[in-house]
């Protein structure tokens, strides 16, 4: 709070408050790597575009549309081991890529992953799967809601401590909270067909919310000490 300094100026408070929104999620994203270990440049790099092609291919047929697949991070490099007086050799070379993947049609989803996983065979590994929202403002929405409670109730009670009670609303700010993704699963390099099952649940948004109320006097209530 801040009281009048050196002129008359109008008492406020400020609160942040943080609320929470929780829904069925409708959106499941896998982050797909492919690596490709071969003993030239060459080969590692038609093994890891043939390994990819797969996993995509696989994808489409299960009714993943172009628009959800992405891929980034393609490298080639060398793959060195220190040798005792010969200094660093190089072994193979090994080319990478990440596809990311979004599925919209959560009860297919594990089937589409094991599909995808067979597919690529051993030379593509599923990093994570992440649970979220296709669009999240309506959840978003609730979620401020929640805030704003939050920050109103605890700024009525610092305004009642102060012998005062809420007035106009000065200013208001949101900064959403980062929200931790829901893993499924510890998953790595390929392994069998059979589907890992995917129970959405529920996933949660959050934000916070900064607002700053003007005070008003209160007659006949001392502050409380």
């Amino acid at each position: 709070m801040r009281e009048p300094a050196g002129r008359a100026e109008a008492r406020t408070v400020t609160v942040t408050g943080i609320g929470t929104a929780e829904a069925a999620p409708d959106l499941l994203t896998l982050s797909m790597g492919v690596e490709c270990r071969r003993d030239s440049a060459g080969d590692a790099y038609a093994a890891a575009g043939e390994a990819s092609s797969a996993v995509t291919a696989s994808l489409r047929s299960g009714g993943v549309e172009n628009r959800d697949i992405r891929t980034s991070g393609l490298n080639v490099r060398a793959d060195v081991v220190w040798q005792e007086g010969r200094g660093q050799q190089v072994t193979g070379y090994v080319a990478s890529c990440m596809l990311s993947v979004r599925l919209r049609d959560l009860a297919a989803g594990s089937g589409v992953m094991a599909a995808a996983v067979e597919a690529g065979g051993n030379d593509v590994r599923l990093d994570g799967v992440q649970l979220g929202f296709a669009d999240a403002a309506a959840v978003m929405a609730l979620a401020r809601e929640a805030a704003w409670a939050d920050a109103r109730a605890a700024a009525s009670q610092l305004a009642a401590l102060a012998g005062a009670e809420l007035g106009e609303v000065a200013s208001v700010r949101q900064q959403p909270v980062p929200s931790a993704p829901i893993p499924v699963g510890g998953m790595q390099r390929a392994f069998a067909a059979d589907a890992l099952t995917v129970e959405p649940g529920e996933s949660g948004v959050s934000t916070s919310i900064t607002v700053e109320w003007e005070l008003r006097s209160r007659t006949g209530t001392p502050p409380v000490r």
